[in-house]
Order: C-alpha cells, then sequence, then structure tokens
C-alpha cells in the first residue's frame, strides 16, 4: 500500500508541475499513465467499471469522475485529477484540486478549504474512533464555512480493490458508524460546492457535476489505521 501510494502521491506532483492553460484534459491524463507506468504500476481507473482512461479530470462545476478528452484548459478554470495506481496487488487512490493560471479568490478560498476539510477528516480518523467521526469532522467543517457538501458519493476502504467496505461519507453523525481498527485502509476524499449540495450526472454516465453550475473542489487521500493514528499513504507536496 505504501508504494501504491507513493507512485500516486508522485504522479500528483508531476500534474500539479505540469498544468497550464492551453493543455487538453487527455494531456493531463498522457502524463499520469506515461509516470505510473514508469514506476512499474497500472492506472487502477482504467477499464474499471468500463472507465476509458488512467485518471479522471474534472473541471470548474465536475465534482469527480470526469473523463480526460479534448477539453482545453483556460486561465482561471481549476481542474480536478484523481489518480489510482496498482503495483503488487496493492491500491493507492487520491485526488487534488488545481489552479490552472490565475484563478479567483472564491476559487483559491474553496479549494483550500476542501484541502483543510481533508486534513479534518484525517485527524478524527484515530484507532477505536468511528466512521461517523471523520464524516462529522468534514461536514461540521465546510458548512460552517458555506459550502454545499457533497453527500452522494462518498470515500472508501481501499487494498487490494479501489472500493472496499466501509463507505466513509463527508457527512455524519459522531460516535456512529463502522469501527475504525488498526490495519484498515480507508480514502477520505471531501468534496465542496460553492453552491448547494446537489449533483447530477451528464450524458456520459461518469461525469458528476453541480446540478446550479457552480464551482467545486475535490482532494483525497489514501490513509492507513496505525496504533499511533493515521498515516497518510498518498503524500504528495
Amino acid at each position: 500500500m505504501r508504494r501504491a501510494g507513493a507512485i500516486v502521491g508522485a504522479t500528483i506532483d508531476l500534474l500539479k508541475a505540469s498544468v497550464e492553460p492551453g493543455m487538453t484534459t487527455k494531456d493531463l491524463d498522457k502524463i499520469a499513465n506515461k509516470e505510473i507506468t514508469r514506476q512499474g504500476a497500472k492506472p487502477t481507473f482504467m477499464g474499471y467499471q468500463g472507465f476509458p482512461a488512467s485518471i479522471c479530470t474534472s473541471v470548474n462545476e465536475e465534482i469527480v469522475h470526469g473523463i480526460p478528452g479534448k477539453r482545453v484548459l483556460r486561465e482561471g478554470d481549476i481542474v480536478k485529477v484523481d489518480v489510482g495506481a496498482t503495483i503488487e496487488g496493492f491500491i493507492g487512490d487520491a485526488a487534488v484540486s488545481m489552479p490552472v493560471g490565475k484563478v479567483t479568490q472564491e476559487a483559491i478560498d474553496l479549494m483550500e478549504h476542501t484541502r483543510i476539510s481533508l486534513e479534518e477528516g484525517i485527524k478524527a480518523a484515530q484507532p477505536g474512533a468511528r466512521v461517523g467521526d471523520i464524516g462529522a469532522a468534514v461536514q461540521a467543517y465546510g458548512e460552517s464555512r458555506g459550502y454545499g457538501v457533497v453527500r452522494e458519493f462518498v470515500g472508501h476502504g481501499v487494498g487490494r480493490f479501489l472500493h472496499e467496505d466501509p463507505q466513509v461519507p463527508n457527512y455524519g453523525q459522531a460516535g456512529m458508524g463502522p469501527l475504525l481498527r488498526v490495519g484498515m485502509c480507508i480514502a477520505i476524499e471531501p468534496m465542496f460546492n460553492l453552491g448547494d449540495r446537489k449533483t447530477r450526472i451528464l450524458d456520459d454516465q461518469w461525469t458528476v457535476i453541480t446540478a446550479d453550475g457552480k464551482l467545486s473542489a475535490h482532494f483525497e487521500h489514501s490513509i492507513a489505521i496505525t496504533e499511533d493514528g493515521p498515516e497518510i499513504l498518498t503524500v504528495h507536496g
């Protein structure tokens, strides 16, 4: 898991260093595919339930599961990349939101607060805690700042399969849900919208957008529950 996570982290670092106006989302996919395979891993998402690319690229009002293609990134966009890598039978999974050139302060704040909410969720993922403690921490942080906290799409267990039990929602009640035990690996992935939390799936049956067309941000880490607390497996700069 640590090796898979390290490959995902390195790939995200490369994407952050590469993104610029004029690129297409397919360009980002090619960069990620090359880096993942260079390190001896396989892109986890390629072919997963029919997904046709190595990573997900979701721009502006797109929340998650965007399919890389001919869309050109423009100054002021924000693009979310979700990266998975499989090596030696284990999977790492992480996501970040990235600015394309200079973006608005509103977009900067949205991304920063979503990133911090991920940190809050990770802090709550202590051995002996409950999954609801994670969701409650993320939800409280996001809603206290006026963001719509997406509910239809959630975090999950991760290991030999991309989506394992338990589900890890970005909302919930502290003290409720499955127990977090030492040795568990989960992916925590808050998604915050500038508007309300409602979502819609496009005709491609993959891309999820905000129902009101407003910006969304997404961050994710895979973590391990250890005796000393949560360990981030997908560290990046």
